[in-house]
């Protein structure tokens, strides 16, 4: 009898299992760095895949017949809105210029003729001296001679056009490509490519949301512009930012996601057209958020969970709904409380009621 009774008070001793809460308290508190749950105002953030795109893309072409004479900027130039890039060949087209021109000059002294002539005719007119019939000759001369004169300024305006058409200039400011003819190439007008020319500054940033995020998205629009900051792969802080500028009508119903792109600034050309970016489009700030660092998080089947130091230093697990990121830190949606210790490592050697030693508290 003596014996069975020490059987059952040693459990231990025999194969039974010793409580937790026991094992627990026989183990040493194990030191664990803790950080507080903090309180802040962040901003909310949408972050996509995204690609540049040039606003202008134009094919530089010739609009007239001749001989490719001049190349004046350089391949891969950056160029103005104005700035000669081209140069064909200009004699042909000068010297019809130059035949209206003199054409116009003859029809001027035929006009001041036909002028004189009916200012004499009008004063034999009132004499008697003549005709009604030359008079009436003279005035129509006169009217001639002014249709003429008319004919040739349209002339000459349809020969400064065609001069001016072997000029090939940059319609906007960018960068040009490859030269795609060379020097002494017979080019004619719509058929000849000479270079390519994009825009550059301002750039677009194309992407798609999901349609699961259009109605925040649209939401952020009605409340004012939503700014955006773009990043560079491989980078966590935004080198360039713009403003949402367009969102499509209509969703794909392939893909379940909507056009949309950012205009940005890029005063620098250092993005190309056809670059791969993210975009991070900034739709509002969320006061009075939850935070704690994200190293303090754990997962399990159950999901995520964070270590709050409770009654008389031990471990106590709970478990937390998360919101967005801000840098380090995490939105703790649903779980903790403002001022909570949490433990913020060696999660792997503790476990829900391990006794612990708080170290001093992180700084956040």
């Amino acid at each position: 009898m003596a014996a069975l009774l020490m059987a059952r008070d040693l459990p231990g001793l025999f194969g039974g299992r010793t409580s937790t809460a026991a094992a627990a308290m026989a183990m040493p508190a194990m030191p664990v760095p803790v950080a507080k749950v903090i309180k802040k105002t962040i901003p909310i953030y949408l972050d996509y895949a995204a690609r540049t795109e040039a606003i202008q893309n134009v094919t530089l072409e010739a609009k007239t017949y001749g001989y490719l004479q001049r190349q004046v900027m350089p391949e891969g130039a950056d160029v103005k809105a104005g700035d000669l890039l081209y140069k064909i060949d200009p004699r042909d087209y000068q010297a019809a210029l130059d035949q209206v021109k003199a054409q116009a000059a003859r029809d001027v002294a035929a006009l001041d003729y036909a002028r004189g002539n009916l200012n004499r005719g009008t004063q034999l007119a009132r004499s008697g001296f003549l005709a009604k019939d030359t008079f009436d000759q003279r005035q129509s001369a006169l009217l001639q001679a002014q249709a003429a004169l008319a004919m040739d300024k349209a002339a000459i305006h349809t020969a400064e056009i065609n001069l001016s058409y072997t000029e090939i200039r940059a319609p906007f400011a960018g960068r040009i490509g490859r030269n795609q003819a060379a020097l002494g190439t017979l080019v004619s007008a719509g058929s000849t490519v000479l270079n390519t020319l994009v825009q550059l500054d301002p750039i677009y940033v194309a992407f798609n949301p999901s349609e699961t995020d259009l109605a925040a998205i649209q939401q952020a629009l009605v409340a004012g512009k939503v700014e955006t900051d773009i990043l560079l792969p491989g980078e966590t802080e935004p080198h360039y930012h713009g403003e949402l500028s367009f969102l499509d009508n209509v969703v794909d119903r392939a893909t379940g996601t909507i056009a949309a792109r950012a205009t940005i600034g890029n005063a620098d050309h250092s993005l190309l057209p056809g670059q791969y970016v993210r975009v991070r489009l900034h739709l509002k700030e969320e006061p009075n958020a939850l935070m704690v660092p994200q190293t303090a998080l754990g997962s399990s089947q159950l999901g995520k969970y964070v270590y709050v130091i409770g009654k008389g230093d031990t471990a106590e697990q709970r478990l937390v709904s998360l919101g967005p990121t801000d840098g380090g830190l995490v939105t703790i949606v649903k779980g903790v409380a403002e001022g909570d210790r949490i433990i913020d490592g060696n999660l792997q050697k503790i476990g829900p009621g391990a006794r612990v030693l708080p170290l001093p508290i992180k700084a956040n």
